[in-house]
């Protein structure tokens, strides 16, 4: 068995449980965490794999987390926060406890994981991080204001910590998903797309309307991507720190490269995702 091992946020669907399995798959030792362990079937009992509790806003369960798995494999050596929570809605629509839960899940709660690991991996002087993100924390993505501008967070945010913790031999990266079929997060989503007003709704449906003939058709992304990219930031040296996963988000950083600003990358995509006056 070898002495390596991963703690996993959100092990129970999509992303963290193909991750927990790939690491497996490559020797790792899994502390594979999530909300409701006693639910688990899929990883639980598999040899190196530890499946127990963790909801990110709860210090005390994350502390209980990293002890266990310290407990049982010896150390921490990668940590991959992958929990999140989505929202589709505009921003009017979105109610103030609604953008509180999405903080405190996707920007709050990763940051409590991270101060739970960052010590252990200072005394040790090697570790890593890999933040989950998504596409939307490339671009403003519109219906998902709120969502969107909780993962720019994440993404400032891991770029800041890359570069205060390498001199410490901490490496911390984000990968940014596309649309996979398992980023709809199911009972993770607010969705508010028919609150307010007459004109809210209406103009929130046309959006959608419109977007939605510009990204259908296309062929489903294979979510084993992401996974594979985790396990390649985690036990590869010469990674960037920022790193869009799938197609569509490639071609999203590409299209943000090539451009001669920033600005020049908003009038793209108000000539692409907004639709025709009238």
């Amino acid at each position: 068995m070898t002495n390596r091992t991963v703690l996993i946020t959100g092990c129970s669907t999509g992303f963290g449980k193909l991750a927990a399995k790939t690491f497996r798959a490559n020797g790792w030792n899994v502390v594979a965490t999530m909300r409701s362990p006693e639910k688990e079937t899929d990883l639980a009992g598999l040899d190196g794999v530890l499946v127990t509790k963790l909801d990110v806003k709860d210090p005390e369960s994350i502390d209980a987390a990293f002890e266990r798995g310290i407990a049982d494999f010896g150390a921490i050596d990668a940590v991959v926060n992958n929990a999140g929570y989505g929202s589709n809605a505009l921003f009017e629509q979105s109610p103030d406890a609604s953008v509180r839960d999405i903080y405190e899940t996707n920007v709050f709660g990763l940051m409590n994981v991270m101060r739970r690991a960052l010590p252990d991996m200072r005394a040790r002087g090697a570790g890593c991080i890999v933040n989950v993100t998504s596409m939307a924390g490339l671009m403003g993505l519109l219906g998902n204001s709120v969502y969107s501008s909780s993962k720019f967070a994440v993404e400032g945010l891991t770029e800041a910590l890359a570069l205060e913790y390498k001199p410490l031999g901490i490496r911390i990266v984000s990968v940014a998903p596309g649309a996979y079929l398992t980023t709809a997060f199911g009972d993770n989503t607010d969705n508010y797309i028919e609150a307010g007003d007459i004109q809210l709704v209406e103009h929130s449906e046309k959006l959608r309307d419109h977007f939605a003939t510009i990204v259908s058709g296309g062929k489903p992304q294979d979510p084993q991507e992401v996974a594979d990219r985790i396990y390649e930031c985690v036990t590869a040296d010469d990674v960037p720190v920022h790193n869009p996963v799938g197609a569509d988000a490639e071609r999203l950083s590409g299209l943000i490269d090539s451009l001669p600003s920033r600005q020049a990358f908003v009038a793209a995509m108000e000539q692409m995702l907004l639709p025709p006056a009238g």
